[in-house]
């Protein structure tokens, strides 16, 4: 499991040729990146779209853009990724937003989570999927993560050892206040946040393009 955009893509064109594919038999898309680079695909993508349906998803994580350019250093910054979600916006791409990991001590904020929050509402974001303020940490994943903290916030790995130990979620202490403001302002902004219902729709075909299931007789 990857980016669909990863660097490798610029010379590879392997994302685009799947989407010409999906394009030229009518199949749908549901698509997940980080990265601006998606906006080279975006014939396809609107092309997908009109036949069929096609949904562009991007991960925000932190408002900050110079703490961004921490915690996502090999991505674009999420200021970028919002003026992408603000073109699919714009040329009817139906976009839904990954609000994921949140990070303990370092943008589990209200600030952070506001800005993001408002980053959506002006793009015109669907839905949102938040299974929680917070994070996981499996072994291995842990040291890396744990290297990374000493490297840019010295003394933050004692801090997670003491409150969190080994343990596999590392919720947010502020989890409950953070998760409340977000329930309050999907709703407000008429955002869908059930991700269950979210991933219902991010499988579900049109029935009104034009499409007739095949029969087997």
């Amino acid at each position: 499991m990857c980016d669909s955009y990863m660097h490798c893509e610029e010379q590879l064109r392997l994302t685009r040729r799947c989407l010409e594919l999906i394009d030229a038999y009518g199949f749908g898309v549901a698509i997940q990146t980080k990265s601006d680079r998606i906006l080279r695909d975006l014939d396809l993508l609107c092309s997908i779209n009109r036949k069929a349906k096609c949904v562009v998803q991007m991960t925000l994580t932190t408002y900050d853009e110079e703490m961004c350019r921490i915690v996502e250093p090999n991505v674009c910054t999420t200021r970028r990724r919002f003026e992408v979600l603000k073109t699919m916006q714009e040329n009817g791409i139906p976009t839904v937003v990954w609000l994921s990991p949140i990070l303990p001590y370092i943008n589990d904020t209200m600030e952070n989570i506001q800005g993001i929050l408002e980053y959506c509402a002006q793009a015109g974001v669907y839905g949102i999927i938040c299974f929680g303020m917070g994070m996981t940490l499996r072994q291995g994943d842990r040291e890396y993560y744990y290297a990374a903290l000493d490297k840019h916030f010295p003394g933050m790995r004692e801090k997670y050892h003491c409150r969190y130990g080994y343990a596999y979620e590392i919720p947010s202490d502020r989890a409950k206040e953070l998760m409340q403001y977000f329930h309050a302002f999907c709703v407000e902004h008429g955002i869908v946040s059930d991700w269950g219902q979210l991933f219902e729709y991010l499988h579900e075909f049109p029935e009104n393009k034009g499409y007739e299931q095949l029969s087997l007789f």
